[in-house]
């Protein structure tokens, strides 16, 4: 773990965060809570069997049964500073974290067993943040930053040789493959705000394709089922367009895969955290988010 303490005042303070874990029915429209924490939880993934969400706090990754309503921690060994940047493998097996080290605090990509084991390390290169695992659990997909510019690279799951895929200029981030490892989703702040894009999963055809002029929308989530989008939103103002900070009121908004009929579904206190990886249900008609509240306060 990082061997200092946030200052309250600090808008990055997080220790006084409860976490409210909901799950969306977009046939319904309606979201249900799941669980209350009394502490920090972020970015939620569903298994491929549809049994379990995982999770990462205070460093460590956790399983949270679906049925029982249980977490258990995953033994990662010396991979203990997780940050909300992890997926799981298309098999269920496995997970890809992204782990800040001890020597310089960097985030490097790692993956180990679900069932707990020694971590393999996937990108000495530093900072790398995962967003994406291949379909045919052959590569993986992360935003790093290389020579003072963030872009989208690719690296072959046993790791080896990494790939360029995004040259523009400021931060590309939030990479995943579609379940048919056609296209790369994304979220790009090279048109001024931060909107939602795709490309071919070799980097050819990159399309915008939110055209929001009063929100930065972040971490678009395609659904299995490659018909919906999930995407994260800040109002435009309440932060830089490169920016995902927590602590903030944010909207998750819901479009066709084809760009169309962009809406808003959900309003809540959140945005770091909240939805940072992908966690649609595998069946494409739920996915689980996480909402905040500060220990005292009314939000």
């Amino acid at each position: 773990m990082a061997e200092f303490k946030l200052d309250k005042s600090n808008p990055w303070y997080r220790d006084d965060d409860e976490s409210i874990l909901e799950i969306y029915d977009i046939e319904t429209g309606t979201s249900e809570v799941i669980k209350e924490f009394d502490y920090l939880i972020e970015a939620p993934n569903w298994s491929p069997d549809g049994k379990f969400l995982t999770y990462n706090s205070d460093g460590k990754i956790f399983k949270f049964d679906l049925e029982t309503k249980e977490s258990t921690e995953v033994f990662t060994d010396y991979v203990n500073n997780c940050n909300n940047d992890h997926v799981l493998s298309p098999d269920g097996k496995s997970i890809a974290v992204s782990h800040g080290t001890k020597e310089d605090h960097k985030s490097r990509i790692y993956t180990v067993s679900l069932d707990g084991g020694i971590p393999r390390l996937i990108t000495p290169m530093a900072p790398s943040y995962l967003h994406g695992w291949s379909p045919d659990g052959k590569t993986l997909a992360y935003c790093a930053e290389r020579n003072g510019n963030f872009d989208i690279y690719t690296i072959p799951v046993e790791g080896g040789e990494e790939t360029r895929l995004t040259t523009a200029e400021d931060l590309d981030d939030g990479s995943e493959y579609d379940s048919a490892g056609e296209y790369i989703w994304f979220n790009s702040v090279r048109s001024g705000l931060m909107q939602a894009w795709r490309m071919k999963a070799d980097g050819s055809e990159q399309t915008q394709m939110t055209f929001d002029e009063e929100w930065n929308t972040w971490f678009p989530h395609i659904s299995p089922d490659r018909t919906k989008v999930v995407m994260l939103a800040y109002k435009k103002g309440d932060v830089k367009p490169n920016e995902h900070v927590p602590h903030k009121y944010v909207e998750l908004r819901l479009m066709n895969a084809d760009g169309s009929d962009v809406k808003t579904i959900v309003k809540l206190f959140g945005g770091q955290g909240t939805i940072n990886v992908n966690s649609w249900a595998p069946d494409s008609k739920k996915f689980a988010f996480v909402r905040y509240r500060i220990r005292g306060q009314e939000v």
